[in-house]
C-alpha cells in the first residue's frame, strides 16, 4: 500500500525496570506511587509514605532475582530492540515511521519520549502498549501518564490490546513450539500458562484483563493445536491484598503431587524477556520445581524480536493510521477504552 507522506511516531509502552541494583528501589518507589495502582481512601496523602515503605522491604525481597540475571533488568534494551525492528519494518513497507519506547518507572521515562516526539516532527501518533491484554494498571496507566505529558493538535489513536491478533498468536506458537521441542516427548509435558497477577478488587470493578488472559490461552491451545495437558496461573503478587489465583508457586505443588514430572512454562501475558521470566521463573521456580520432584522443566523464550511478533505489531500500526481503527482515533478523544 502507497501511504501518505505524513510522518507517523510510534510509541511503544513498557513497564521499564531496574537497569542496576541500585535502581531496583527507585523503580519500585515510582510504581508505587502511580494511582493506578495504588488508590485507597486519602491516597494523596498516603501514598508517597506507603510506596517508600513498600518499595524499601520489597527491594531487599526481589534483589537476588535481578543479582541472578546479571544485576539489571533487560527490558529496555529488548524493548528497544523491538521498536528498531518495528521502525525498520514499517519504514520497509513504505511508511514514513519513527518509533519511541516509554517506560512508566524507569528510563526512559514518558516524557523522555515525549520529547524525541516532539523533537522529530510527527504529524501522527500511534500508542502503541506492548500488553497484549487490557488492564487499567498497564495499558491504562500508561496511557493515564501520556496524557498528562502531550498535548497537541496531532491526531493520536492508541491500540488497546491485541491479544487476538493472528500474528501475534502465530508469535506464541512459535516459540511455544520451540520450548515442547527440547522435550523427550513434546506431546508428554503440560503447559502451565503464568500471567502476571493483578488485585482481585481491580477485576472486581470491571478490568477484562483476566477474561483476556483465559481467552487468550484458549485462543493459543486451539491454534497450537497440542495434546498435552495445560493449566493457567499468576505470578508476581505483591502486598497482602487478595490477588488472582493460583499462584506460580501453588500449580507447581499441585503437579508434584499429581506426580507430573515434565512442565513446559508459557509467560502468556508478557512479550520481552525480564525479571518476572529470568528471574522468577527460570531461576526460582526452576529450582522450586527440582526441590519438588518435577525432573524436566522448560520455560519458553520472550517473544522479544520475534518476526512474527514484529509482523503483528507492524500490522497493528497501519490499522491503526489506514484501518477502521484509524478513523475511530481521529474523530474521538484519546480515551483508554478496554476491548
Amino acid at each position: 500500500m502507497a501511504y501518505p507522506t505524513r510522518r507517523i511516531g510510534v510509541v511503544l509502552f513498557q513497564l521499564g525496570g531496574p537497569d542496576s541494583l541500585e535502581a531496583i528501589e527507585p523503580f519500585l518507589f515510582n510504581l508505587f506511587c502511580d494511582p493506578d495502582i495504588i488508590d485507597f481512601p486519602f491516597a494523596r496523602i498516603g501514598r508517597r509514605p506507603l510506596a517508600k515503605l513498600i518499595s524499601t522491604t520489597r527491594a531487599r525481597k526481589v534483589q537476588h532475582h535481578y543479582a541472578t540475571i546479571g544485576g539489571g533488568s533487560p527490558i529496555r534494551r529488548f524493548t528497544e530492540q523491538q521498536a528498531r525492528a518495528l521502525q525498520l519494518k514499517l519504514q520497509r513497507d513504505g511508511l514514513d515511521a519513527h518509533c519511541f519506547v516509554a517506560m512508566r518507572y524507569w528510563h526512559p521515562f514518558t516524557a523522555e519520549a515525549v520529547e524525541q516526539l516532539r523533537a522529530a516532527r510527527c504529524d501522527e501518533v500511534v500508542l502503541l502498549p506492548l500488553y497484549p491484554q487490557y488492564s487499567c494498571t498497564t495499558t491504562g496507566s500508561s496511557i493515564n501518564e501520556w496524557r498528562r505529558l502531550f498535548s497537541a493538535d496531532n491526531p493520536v489513536c492508541c491500540v488497546n490490546s491485541f491479544y487476538r491478533h493472528e500474528f501475534y498468536l502465530q508469535a506464541l506458537v512459535e516459540k511455544v513450539d520451540e520450548a515442547l521441542a527440547r522435550f523427550d516427548c513434546p506431546e508428554r509435558p503440560e503447559i502451565v500458562f503464568s500471567a502476571h497477577s493483578v488485585p482481585v478488587a481491580v477485576i472486581d470493578k470491571g478490568d477484562p484483563y483476566q477474561r483476556q488472559i483465559e481467552e487468550t490461552v484458549d485462543l493459543l491451545m486451539q491454534r497450537g493445536g497440542w495434546p498435552n495437558q495445560h493449566r493457567l496461573c499468576y505470578q508476581s503478587k505483591v502486598g497482602a491484598s487478595k490477588w488472582l489465583q493460583p499462584s506460580l508457586h501453588t500449580t507447581l505443588r499441585e503437579l508434584a503431587v499429581e506426580k507430573d514430572r515434565e512442565v513446559c512454562i508459557v509467560p502468556i501475558s508478557f512479550v520481552t524477556d525480564h525479571v518476572e521470566t529470568l528471574g522468577e521463573i527460570d531461576h526460582e521456580a526452576r529450582a522450586e520445581a527440582t526441590k519438588l520432584g518435577i525432573k524436566r522443566f522448560e520455560m519458553m523464550s520472550g517473544l522479544n524480536d520475534s518476526p512474527s511478533f514484529i509482523a503483528a505489531l507492524a500490522q497493528l500500526v497501519r490499522s491503526a493510521i489506514d484501518g477502521d481503527l484509524g478513523r475511530e482515533c481521529r474523530s474521538q478523544s484519546l480515551a483508554a477504552a478496554a476491548d
